[in-house]
């Protein structure tokens, strides 16, 4: 559909002139004598741009201009001035005029003007329309599951979102970290700018150094030219260190530099270079674990612990399970084409008991499988794998020696569970207390009853 312009101007050959050479090319024109009549067609249509003169009867340019910042403020406005009134004309642009032309007129000019504003417009849709999109992806108020936890989560992050301040996210392998660390840089005042992810683990230690803070020519061999590293590639942004336990220890020390001093040094400079970079920084390990072992400065600890996330793991939130399942079926009927409506009950109870070692990651692989394999609406036990199988449940071990009476049975369940939670925690007592909802000494007394 053709752009819509109107034309106002109280001479009638500008007037049409000007609606033919634009009709000409491709836009729906409407033309009108006076700013009363322009305001009159604008109130009841949409228009993309105005063209007006500044010097009409009735209701000049200026004021025709400011009515429609009032009454329709995505509407564009071109104005007409002859070279006298050029002050008038700068004085509309600081109004909210996107530009001005003067008389005697270069038809050939106007369209140019014409055509780039339009390309403006629609880069700027464009842009908003893409920023829109990541927001979407991004936004853990859509994200997926009702735990309290994970409510509990998305709290923090609309809150951390508002700061600069660095964050340390903590959780299992496939728990959606680097989710959370791009939903934190979104939400963010740095959200038009780059975040840039590295794997700590990922990169080789030799090179490590020169990728995160750069190299001048000649540092070393094959350095043929200078290279700016990813600090300073994602500079006014944020940059997301995944696997920061696996930085190696010399190049800790560089990393508290920039945490504190807001500055990186390239390999084989000599002077440091400022950047202004916000870190998120996760692992899937216990840092404070890693520090008693000497695996990790202490001081490095501190400075990226200002806030601290927990990732609940699949095992913390198995209610959310049929909400995961069902949205990687929509997702992976939108990209494989296909119309799956969901699992079969059995199905569904074995995903829901299954101990997820990949968690969330391990969840989405398999039902990917499972819909590159089925031949039915319904996903079947047959269309995952033998582990699958309902003999490989999670099963209660009933034998001869099992507890009839509800008081040991439920002894017995809490036994299991306190073990489980603590396995999970990797036997962090303080952890597995607080997720368990009891103090350390109540956990402590447990254990030793057991």
């Amino acid at each position: 559909m053709p752009e819509k312009i109107l034309v106002v101007d109280d001479e009638i050959n500008i007037r049409e002139s000007i609606s033919y050479i634009l009709k000409k090319n491709n836009y729906d024109v409407e033309i009108c004598q006076d700013g009363e009549e322009a305001l009159e067609l604008i109130s009841k249509e949409n228009f993309t741009l105005v063209i007006s003169d500044i010097s009409m009867p009735k209701l000049d340019g200026i004021s025709l201009l400011t009515k429609i910042t009032e009454i329709s403020p995505k509407t564009f406005v071109i104005i007409i001035t002859a070279y006298a009134s050029i002050e008038t004309a700068v004085k509309a642009l600081r109004l909210g005029a996107f530009d001005y032309i003067i008389k005697p007129l270069n038809l050939n000019e106007l369209v140019y003007r014409v055509n780039r504003l339009i390309e403006h417009k629609n880069l700027a849709l464009e842009n908003k329309y893409l920023r829109e999109e990541v927001s979407k992806k991004y936004d853990f108020d859509k994200i997926i599951g009702k735990s309290p936890k994970l409510e509990d989560l998305f709290k923090s992050i609309k809150k951390i979102s508002k700061t600069d301040a660095t964050v340390l996210i903590q959780g299992k392998s496939g728990t959606g970290k680097e989710l959370v660390a791009k939903s934190i840089h979104y939400h963010s005042k740095r959200s038009n700018k780059k975040i840039i992810t590295v794997n700590c683990g990922a990169i080789a230690e030799t090179i490590i150094e020169s990728e995160l803070f750069g190299h001048r020519k000649g540092s070393f061999t094959g350095s043929v030219s200078d290279k700016d590293g990813l600090f300073k590639v994602a500079d006014e942004g944020t940059i997301f260190l995944d696997e920061i336990s696996e930085m190696p220890l010399n190049l800790q020390v560089k990393l508290l530099r920039v945490l504190e001093q807001g500055e990186v040094t390239p390999v084989g400079a000599t002077e440091p270079i400022h950047v202004n970079v916000r870190i998120i920084a996760a692992t899937n390990k216990i840092l404070s674990e890693e520090v008693e072992k000497g695996k990790f400065r202490e001081d490095l600890f501190f400075r990226l612990n200002v806030i601290e996330l927990n990732i609940p793991s699949i095992e913390e939130r198995r209610d959310d399970i049929p909400l995961l399942v069902d949205f990687f079926i929509h997702k992976f009927n939108q990209e494989m084409g296909t119309a799956i409506k969901g699992v079969e009950n059995d199905v569904m109870r074995i995903l829901m008991n299954r101990d997820w070692k990949g968690q969330i990651r391990e969840i989405e692989n398999v039902i990917e499988r499972a819909m590159i394999f089925t031949e039915s609406d319904y996903l079947k036990i047959a269309d995952f794998p033998q582990a699958f199988s309902p003999q490989n449940e999670i099963s209660v071990d009933i034998s001869s020696d099992y507890p009839y009476d509800l008081k040991s049975a439920t002894r017995n369940f809490e036994k299991k569970h306190i073990l489980k939670v603590l396995q999970i925690f990797n036997e962090h007592r303080e952890k597995t207390a607080e997720a368990l909802g009891i103090n350390v000494s109540s956990l402590y007394r447990k254990l030793s009853e057991m």
